[in-house]
């Protein structure tokens, strides 16, 4: 006589499934998103036309810009793949991004942001449907 075998639970284990396998398009979203964010803040970055600074002895000289802000400029995926951090490291990064009162800003992180979740917010509208 075959005994009968019930699996308790498949539905659920469906769904578990489906739901991982969206997290991984997920992840993947914004791993690329900050990808593509981190690449459009160094040309961003590029386009710096440098500053004035005031040197004792020789009064106000230009100062070229060096390139050390643009590499400084890194991504990084937190929050087990849910987020992307995209930030200079540098001491003076939000001097030049915000700008002082002696020197006119120079946006590179937040026009990079606002072109990008144009973008991310199309790719998680995909992966919702």
């Amino acid at each position: 006589m075959a005994k009968k075998i019930k699996i308790v639970g498949l539905d659920d284990l469906e769904l578990k499934i489906k739901n991982n396998l969206d997290m991984k398009a997920v992840k993947y979203a914004v791993k690329l998103n900050g990808s593509k964010m981190n690449k459009k803040a160094k040309r961003n970055a590029e386009k710096f036309k440098g500053h004035y600074e005031y040197v004792k002895g020789k009064g106000k000289q230009f100062v070229k810009p060096t390139g050390t802000l643009k590499r400084s400029i890194e991504l990084a995926i937190t929050d087990k793949g849910m987020t992307a951090e995209v930030e200079p490291h540098t001491l003076y990064g939000g001097y030049v991004e915000l700008g002082t009162r002696k020197m006119q800003a120079q946006p590179y992180l937040k026009p990079a942001f606002d072109e990008q979740k144009v973008q991310f917010r199309k790719d998680m509208d995909k992966l919702t449907r």
